[in-house]
């Protein structure tokens, strides 16, 4: 992430069960839980820059259900760790769950190296909201995340990104995530629907590709109340595409003035641009102070397979994910696609994408 930093746009947050995002990164990347005996161990990079030792996690869990992930460490040296959301000490308050830490296997590299992906179900998620350095209000900011256009869910949300702090909604704006799946928010707000895909009200809430021929997924910006594939509020943006590829990559560019949306496949070529303008007009959100999208109002928390207001309905998969101060260029951004072409992900086999 050398090349973020020397582009004026320096990670305030990096989180991978997969590989080390910085070259001379060689410390943990998750931590692993397990259900029987408690016992918790850090899983670190084989080598500073490298993919992840899995042996001590095998040793810990050596079989799915054995153990969660609790915790995926922040590489980015701010001690943004994310940990398993339970929200039960507030008042009307959900339980989220943490992603079975040995369900996902995948490989990664010239020479096939196997890894373990977060893979979530509806009621899982991760919050970090006592953070450092995390962008607030209105400043810029760039979020990437890689994850899968094989499964993926039409309720809300799962997001990666900044997220409230008080772990509430707290109105329009105080929030900014990408969101990717195909919920459907304000009316007829979506992405492009490729012929015959099924977007009706008997779609399935949790969708695979291809078996479930769902229309989606779409990479968009969660903003809190309101999910956004484009700037309008009941608008089809048909050049934001559906990907359903393996991995996918994805980006949120949050401006002072807008926001724009990149997604491509996260094992070839380049980004697309999905959406670039401004925010949506958002009338006056009932019994919040805070309403509307711009300015923004943004709190710093980072939130991973839920939504800010707790709502964890929906499910995917994720392998890494970063954030920076600033708005990147579109070079950068091509920079980061490339390093992320360059993992070389693949699945086990084409059913553990769907399964």
């Amino acid at each position: 992430m050398r090349y973020l930093a020397a582009a004026g746009n320096p990670c305030i947050a990096a989180h991978s069960t997969v590989r080390a995002l910085y070259a001379a990164y060689g410390g943990p990347l998750y931590a692993v839980k397990n259900n029987h005996s408690g016992k918790v161990a850090n899983v670190s990079a084989l080598n500073p820059g490298g993919f992840a030792d899995i042996k001590g996690h095998e040793v810990v869990c050596p079989a799915e259900g054995d153990c969660i992930i609790r915790y995926v460490f922040d590489q980015a040296g701010n001690d943004n760790h994310l940990h398993v959301r339970d929200d039960r000490d507030f008042k009307g308050g959900v339980q989220h769950f943490g992603v079975d830490a040995s369900k996902h296997k995948i490989y990664v590299g010239n020479d096939n190296t196997p890894v373990y992906g977060m893979y979530f179900d509806k009621g899982y998620g991760y919050i970090a909201n006592e953070t450092k350095n995390v962008v607030t209000a209105n400043d810029p900011e760039t979020i990437y995340a890689v994850m899968t256009g094989r499964r993926w869910g039409s309720y809300c949300c799962f997001d990666y990104g900044n997220s409230e702090t008080t772990r509430h909604d707290d109105g329009s704006g105080t929030m900014e995530a990408i969101y990717f799946g195909s919920a459907y928010w304000h009316g007829n707000n979506t992405g492009y629907k490729e012929p015959g895909c099924n977007s009706g009200p008997d779609r399935p809430r949790e969708c695979s590709s291809p078996s479930d021929n769902c229309c989606g997924p779409w990479v968009g910006a969660d903003l809190e109340a309101g999910m956004y594939y484009g700037g309008g509020l009941n608008g089809t943006n048909l050049q934001n595409k559906p990907l359903k590829h393996d991995f996918v990559s994805l980006m949120l560019k949050g401006r002072t003035d807008g926001f724009a949306l990149k997604g491509g496949d996260a094992t070839n070529g380049k980004f697309a641009t999905m959406y670039d303008g401004p925010r949506p007009i958002r009338p006056h959100q009932k019994g919040k102070k805070n309403h509307g999208y711009q300015p923004m109002k943004k709190e710093g928390g980072i939130i991973l397979g839920t939504g800010g207001d707790e709502s964890n309905g929906a499910q995917g998969n994720f392998y890494e994910g970063f954030m920076t101060t600033g708005a990147t260029s579109d070079a950068t951004d091509e920079a980061v696609q490339a390093n992320i072409v360059a993992v070389g992900y693949k699945m086990a086999t084409m059913q553990a994408a769907i399964v």
